[in-house]
């Protein structure tokens, strides 16, 4: 299978005949839409469930953060609107740590395991 650089192969839509040329075009269009359907779309939902989760954190949630630490939402300090920017004080352990919400990967119900 060879490949053709882009200018080649748009060259060669332009120059075919009208029938080629809606038959490329369907195609193409056909391969955008599989790719949002299957790769966008479920993405975007995703990210969006996730936020939603996120901006509802209680106090007493176990959560995971980006780097891996495991703890328990002690406090928020949430402006008037909650937003990925406000801080979390959370206990993992003896520790307490600040954290922002945009930063947290994972959400449970329960209080964290503390060892």
């Amino acid at each position: 299978m060879s490949f053709v650089p882009v200018s080649a192969a748009l060259a060669a839509i332009l120059q075919a005949p009208g029938g080629q040329l809606t038959g490329m075009i369907f195609m193409y269009g056909a391969i955008f839409a599989i790719f949002y359907f299957v790769l966008i779309r479920p993405q975007q939902k995703q990210r969006k469930e996730h936020d939603t989760l996120v901006k509802a954190l209680k106090k007493g949630d176990e959560i995971v953060t980006a780097g891996g630490v495991v703890g328990e939402v002690v406090a928020i300090q949430a402006k008037d609107a909650p937003s990925l920017d406000d801080r979390i004080t959370i206990k993992s352990g003896d520790s307490r740590l600040i954290i922002e919400r945009g930063r947290i990967v994972r959400v449970g119900s329960g209080p964290a395991v503390t060892g």
